[in-house]
């Protein structure tokens, strides 16, 4: 058995050293990456073709951060200074556009209910798709909130901000609540 393993690694060892002398190092690394894999997709979006978007403005990014933070920290007028005059947010059985006034409305009624929230951002990206038409951020974070009352709650978070001008029009929060500690 022993043989067979030194035969084998010594084979493997030759043939990995064995490339024509003509062959430049550059052309080495190339060729291992430069052959595109034919990718079949076993389902298409329906409103462009696949592998449509690009690392996209990280100012973006930033001011997407910005507004949750300042709603994590209980400033609810300084995390809607990044949202557009009106906003699509979709949330679990909630699909609405509202105007500044009544996401306010809402954001502040909600934040007044918690003592504390809690952030624990998982990962973020900022794409653009290739036209350059649509931005878009994506946040996955826990979230843990605290009522007034006491009670405590955490919530596995992927949020979907679109960005024009600057300022987010539609918010989509995808959440699901985690499972309490086990004592």
């Amino acid at each position: 058995m022993k043989k067979l393993f030194i035969l084998v690694s010594v084979t493997l060892f030759m043939s990995c050293n064995n490339t024509g002398s003509n062959e430049s190092k550059e052309t080495k690394e190339t060729s291992a990456t430069t052959p595109e894999e034919k990718v079949e997709y076993a389902y298409l979006p329906s409103d462009h073709e696949p592998d449509n978007w690009d690392r996209g403005s990280q100012k973006n990014l930033e001011l997407v951060l910005k507004s949750l933070k300042a709603f994590e920290t209980g400033d609810v007028e300084g995390s809607l200074s990044y949202f557009g005059d009106s906003v699509t947010w979709s949330f679990d059985n909630f699909d609405q556009k509202l105007s500044k006034d009544s996401l306010r409305a809402m954001l502040t009624g909600y934040r007044n209910s918690l003592a504390s929230v809690k952030i624990t951002m998982g990962d973020y990206e900022s794409v653009i798709s290739k036209d350059k038409k649509e931005e878009w951020v994506t946040m996955w974070y826990k979230q843990v909130t605290t009522t007034k009352s006491g009670v405590t709650d955490s919530i596995a978070v992927v949020d979907d901000a679109k960005v024009v001008n600057g300022k987010i029009v539609v918010l989509d929060e995808k959440s699901r609540r985690l499972p309490a500690k086990k004592k």
